[in-house]
């Protein structure tokens, strides 16, 4: 069963499908350690694994297994980061949220934003009952974020990250369909993409 891939847009932004040409930006934002000290892997270092991270949204769509987008500013067009839902269980109606964002972008309120248009669209779309969130102990701002849209910290994965012989502490939080609060204010418009 595939799971198209949405363009959804918010009161400042427009999220929408990756795209070949988005391979730069994607390696800009993956390759910053400053962005990606909090990560579960190690900054990119091949323009390769942008191409690969595309090929594998894509998959993931053909798959049924979740959806990443694109996220941009809507005044611009300028590239913000991105946002998705990973390990879409229909039995279970459970998925996984993550999010990425440029640095000069942080303390916008752009996370918040785009997560949760993401949520809004797939408690919708694909019926969940749960969906699950990590942020590293020492991302703070993330966690916020998280509580912001509705999560509750469920626990702590001690030591579950090592990278580059860094090893870490991961908070997991959880979001129940009954939790969920949609926006006063509906998306803007909703448009799938095949």
């Amino acid at each position: 069963m595939t799971l198209p891939t949405p363009v959804l847009h918010t009161a400042r932004l427009r999220l929408r499908p990756f795209a070949d040409t988005d391979a730069d930006l994607l390696f800009a934002l993956h390759s910053s350690t400053y962005v990606m000290r909090y990560w579960d892997t190690p900054p990119w270092t091949e323009h390769a694994h942008a191409e690969r991270f595309i090929a594998v949204c894509r998959k993931m769509a053909d798959e049924g297994t979740g959806a990443r987008v694109a996220i941009d500013r809507a005044s611009d067009g300028a590239f913000v980061g991105w946002c998705g839902l990973t390990g879409w269980d229909p039995d279970y109606r459970s998925a996984s949220l993550g999010y990425v964002l440029d640095d000069a972008m942080w303390g916008q309120g752009f996370a918040t934003e785009a997560a949760h248009a993401v949520l809004e669209w797939a408690f919708d779309a694909l019926d969940l009952n749960r969906v699950q969130a990590e942020a590293d102990t020492r991302n703070v701002a993330s966690a916020r974020v998280l509580e912001k849209i509705g999560f509750v910290r469920e626990g702590t994965l001690r030591e579950d990250c090592v990278v580059n012989g860094e090893v870490s502490d991961s908070w997991v939080f959880g979001l129940l369909r009954r939790e969920w609060r949609p926006s006063a204010v509906p998306i803007a418009a909703r448009e799938v993409r095949r």
